[in-house]
Parts: structure tokens; C-alpha cells; sequence
């Protein structure tokens, strides 16, 4: 039994200094399911929302009647009082006469504005707009942050596999290193041309490390953009892509456009700013309007120098009122007019903002399709370049290899294909991105 437990201890141990090999890959639907739940401003939008949403709960309020008790008592003290001489209070003669007396007084009050113009619905209208353009602020936030995850996303695929293609460049170069230091040997090389493609070798570790501390950043920037601690277990899971799919149709500008012109929260949110500005506009005019208010009230009282005991003072002394006011506006140093003036100039800014969100989904829409196209365009030529490079260089190294060809045809042809295959990746994974983007504007979630 204690052979059984050291054995499990120290197969423990030895677990426990073992380095974590693997990490927990991130997918692209991980980071931004975790950042729409996690991200600080993010929340705080919502707590904006949640505040939006009690301020309309206020304004409904607003429309139901008011009540409210109050209370006062009070002690009095009269020292030059005449011992032979009653006194009066709240109409009721008190027949004790003390210098020291005690009042106190019982108070029940309502009040509710029967109509004062529409302000107060208008008002309540104005907070449930308030509270939608609140909700689509924070659509908007989600959809920044999710457009700049899947950039950044998307940039470390890149480069992921551009340190490929610079790992396998590097095989190469060792390889024509190692049989440039053979031709040496046997005399059909010059030291100074094996000197060469050491330079070369080094130059293709050196882009390695260069291509694998931008990836570093990108998946800086990525954690940073999540809010994840240094100390979080991440990094990326990387999908398979195909060259099909960089080559798939590319969606029409104007139908991604008259889509996302239904979908765009930021559209959505403007055209809700020109009917908030309307109904301000009728707020502003209430200014104009009578006002008129219902009233009631339930008021008693007690005093200590009544010879009636405080119930009967609280009864007796019971007084009910009720009555209506009604307040006209005649003028008001032209104070209705300038709010009626600012509202309908805040309308016309509500317009222009409409206008301008317009102009600028179209001109981002706009921009992707081109960047979408033209890179499909260049990828289209990058995968017949590469493969005309490969077959050059394939021969090229064939040639060398028997002394056909020199160390400058060699280095060329190498550089060439190595600067197609990244001409390559580049407008294939821009269009890619370009591709995601435009599904996304047009109401599509990114895959």
C-alpha cells in the first residue's frame, strides 16, 4: 500500500513539472462570443441601456397622481401670557390658558395634471425612443468590436501561414546551402558564391522571426481587445481555407448596401433621432398650451390647550379641500418660441445625421467590395504566378544542381517565388476578409 502511494505521488510530481503543452484554441466564434459578454464598454452600454430603460418607467410615472403625508408638531412657550384670557386655535377656542403648549398638525395632500399641452405623454414617447436608440448604441459597440476581432483574426491566419511558406523557403535554402558547400569541394563553386547562400539561409530566418513577432502583436492586440489577463491561457485555433472560397461570388454593392440600410443599427438609430426630434418639437410647443391641474387635501389638527382629548380634536378638526387650477400662458419672454425654434433646428441636424450615417455605411460597404474584388482579382493572378515560379524554380535548382546554372539565376528564381507565394496569401486572405465584411454589413453573421 505505501509502494502504491509513493509510486502515485511521485507520478504526480512529475506531472506537476511537465510544461503545459497545450493551450486552449481561441476559434473566431470564441473570441467574440467572449468579448460580447466581457468587454468593459460593452457593459457599460448596457448599463446606459438599463438606465434608459428606468427613465422610461419614470415618465410613466409622471402621468398618475401625486400624494403625500406630512406632519408638523411644535411646543410653544408665551411667558407674559394672561392667566385670565383664552385663546384661539386653528378656530377653535381653548379654554386653558398655560404659558407652554403643544401643537401638532396632520396633513394629506394630492395632485394630478389632468392636461398640461401633451407634455407628459410626449415625454414618455420620447423615453421609449430614447431607451431604442440606447439598445441600438450598444448593437453598434458589438458590431465594432466584432468587425475589429475578425480583422485582427484574420491578420493572424495570414501570417500564421506566411510563416509557413517562410519555414519551407528556409528548408530550400539549407538544402542549396548544403550542396553549395559540396560544389565547393569538388571545385565547381567559388567560396564566395557559398557565402551567398549562407546569406541567403540567414535572411529567410531572420524573415521568420521578423513574420513571427507580427503575429506576436496581432495576438497582442487580440487578447487586449478581449480584456484577457497576461497570464490567460490563449491562442488561436487555425481553420482550414481553400482557394475555393477566397473564389466564391462576391455580393452585388448596392444589394449589400440596401441591406445593411434595413439591418445597420446605426441607420436604424438616426431615423429614430428625427422622431425624437419631432416629438421634442411638440414638447417645445406645449409651452403654449393651458395647464390644468386637479388638487385635493385631508388636513386635522390637535393643540395641547383644548379641553378636548386628541382624538376628538382629530376629529373635529377634519378639513377637506379640493379645487381645479387652470394656468394660461400669455407671455413668457419668448421662451416657448426659442425652445419651438431650437427643437425644429435639432431636427434638421437629426436629418443631416441620417444623411451622413448614409453616406458613410455606403462608403465603408463601398470600400470593402472594391478591396474585395480587387483582391479576388490579384489572387486569381498570384496562383498562376506561383505556379510558374514553382516550375521555374524547380528548374532553376535542378540546373544549379549540375552546374548549369549560377548563384545569382539561383537566388532570383528563389526571391521570385517566394515573393508570388506571398503575394498570394496576402490577396487571399484580404479577400477573405473583405468577403466576411460584406456579409456582415449586409445582416449575415461572420463565419
Amino acid at each position: 500500500m505505501k509502494k502504491r502511494k509513493k509510486l502515485l505521488t511521485a507520478v504526480l510530481l512529475t506531472l506537476a513539472a511537465l510544461p503545459l503543452s497545450a493551450q486552449k484554441q481561441w476559434t473566431l466564434d470564441d473570441c467574440i462570443s467572449y468579448a460580447m459578454q466581457n468587454n468593459i464598454t460593452l457593459q457599460k452600454s448596457r448599463l446606459q441601456q438599463q438606465s434608459a430603460a428606468e427613465d422610461v418607467k419614470a415618465q410613466k410615472g409622471a402621468l398618475l397622481p401625486t400624494l403625500n403625508a406630512s406632519t408638523n408638531q411644535s411646543v410653544g412657550y408665551r411667558p407674559w401670557q394672561d392667566s385670565g384670557v383664552a385663546t384661539v386655535t386653528n378656530g377653535q377656542v381653548n379654554s386653558k390658558v398655560n404659558k407652554d403648549y403643544y401643537n401638532g398638525s396632520y396633513n394629506l395632500n394630492a395632485s394630478w395634471t389632468v392636461w398640461n399641452g401633451g407634455r407628459n405623454r410626449n415625454n414618455v414617447r420620447l423615453s421609449e425612443l430614447n431607451a431604442q436608440q440606447s439598445e441600438l448604441s450598444v448593437a453598434e459597440q458589438a458590431n465594432s468590436i466584432e468587425e475589429r476581432i475578425c480583422q485582427l483574426f484574420v491578420q493572424c491566419l495570414y501570417l500564421n501561414e506566411a510563416i509557413g511558406v517562410s519555414r519551407s523557403t528556409l528548408e530550400t535554402s539549407k538544402k542549396n546551402e548544403e550542396r553549395g558547400r559540396e560544389m565547393v569541394e569538388v571545385g565547381l563553386l567559388a567560396q564566395a558564391d557559398l557565402a551567398q547562400l549562407t546569406s541567403q539561409r540567414a535572411n529567410d530566418e531572420y524573415n521568420i522571426v521578423e513574420a513571427e513577432s507580427q503575429l506576436a502583436n496581432y495576438k497582442l492586440q487580440l487578447r487586449q481587445l478581449l480584456q484577457l489577463t497576461a497570464d490567460a491561457d490563449f491562442d488561436i485555433a487555425v481553420p482550414a481555407t481553400t482557394n475555393e472560397q477566397a473564389l466564391s461570388d462576391i455580393p452585388a454593392l448596392q444589394t449589400v448596401y440596401e441591406q445593411a440600410l434595413a439591418t445597420r443599427p446605426e441607420i436604424e438609430n438616426a431615423r429614430l433621432g428625427i422622431e425624437s426630434s419631432k416629438i421634442s418639437i411638440d414638447i417645445a410647443k406645449a409651452g403654449w398650451l393651458p395647464t390644468l391641474n386637479l388638487t385635493g387635501g385631508v388636513s386635522t389638527s390637535t393643540n395641547s390647550l383644548s379641553n378636548n382629548n386628541w382624538g376628538n380634536q382629530m376629529k373635529t378638526n377634519v378639513n377637506m379641500s379640493g379645487g381645479l387650477s387652470l394656468n394660461i400662458p400669455i407671455f413668457d419672454g419668448k421662451q416657448t418660441k426659442t425652445s419651438v425654434a431650437k427643437a425644429r433646428i435639432q431636427q434638421q441636424q437629426a436629418m443631416l445625421d441620417l444623411q451622413d450615417q448614409q453616406q458613410q455605411l455606403y462608403q465603408t460597404i463601398e470600400g470593402y467590395w472594391l478591396d474585395a474584388t480587387t483582391n479576388q482579382q490579384k489572387f486569381r493572378a498570384a496562383c498562376t504566378s506561383v505556379a510558374s515560379s514553382q516550375a521555374s524554380f524547380d528548374l532553376l535548382q535542378e540546373q544549379f544542381n549540375v552546374g548549369l546554372k549560377n548563384i545569382v539565376e539561383l537566388m532570383n528564381g528563389k526571391d521570385n517565388l517566394l515573393q508570388a507565394q506571398q503575394n498570394q496569401l496576402q490577396a487571399k486572405y484580404l479577400t477573405l476578409l473583405n468577403q466576411q465584411m460584406l456579409r456582415f454589413y449586409s445582416g449575415s453573421s461572420i463565419q
